[in-house]
């Protein structure tokens, strides 16, 4: 038996998919959880091998989450579900050690079927997302792929509003590597100020939406 929490601030989703996945004899919901801060709870109570996970949540993007979660309970496998289809999006949460990766809008059928894929191992993206890959295959090739891990923390939290005395703080690093990090990153996007780093999280779905 495959012990799951859910993660999405919508409780009619929960129930949904909860009750698509206790349809499955070997699949069990142990927690379901509205928040990020809810999220660490249970993973650090039930260490759940699965965890199901929507990127918007009331307290902050589920991004830097996964990470979190992973760095709670390692052996447990993390699957998104988000109604964020954009390449860079995806790109970003498998970087930071997602397994799969599932749209809201495919059929409710394909979480199942991911949940068992990634238990047995295997990297799983939902049929829209294959399909998208599979008609650009170049759609990998974004700019923020040119930027080092530290370069991409530095990007999400500029524009996502974040002065660059908060960055710091929040990084653990000096104020004044912000400011490197930061003229790298642009140099490396071609953006000349913060608004264009909003801009260009916000074209891809990098921004978690207000509430």
């Amino acid at each position: 038996m495959y012990s799951i929490v859910l993660v999405d601030d919508h409780a009619i989703v929960r129930e949904g998919f909860k009750r698509l996945i206790e349809m499955e004899s070997d699949l069990d919901v142990v927690a379901e959880c509205r928040s990020a801060d809810d999220a660490v709870e249970a993973v650090s109570h039930w260490r759940p091998d699965l965890v199901a996970l929507d990127l918007s949540l009331p307290d902050g993007s589920g991004l830097p989450l996964i990470e979190h979660l992973l760095s709670v309970h390692s052996q447990t496998h993390i699957v998104v579900l988000s109604m964020h289809d954009g390449e860079p999006y995806v790109s970003e949460a498998l970087r930071r050690g997602a397994s799969g990766y599932v749209t809201k809008g495919v059929a409710p059928e394909e979480l199942v079927a991911g949940l068992r894929a990634v238990m047995q191992g295997e990297c799983f993206l939902s049929s829209d997302l294959r399909q998208r890959r599979a008609d650009r295959p170049n759609a990998a090739l974004d700019p923020l792929n040119r930027l080092t891990a530290r370069e991409r923390e530095v990007f999400l939290l500029l524009a996502g509003g974040r002065a660059p005395k908060q960055v710091a703080a929040e990084l653990g690093i000096g104020q004044k590597t912000v400011y490197i990090h930061r003229a790298s990153l642009m140099g490396k996007l071609g953006a000349g100020s913060e608004l264009d780093l909003y801009r260009m999280a916000t074209e891809r779905g990098m921004l978690s939406p207000a509430g």
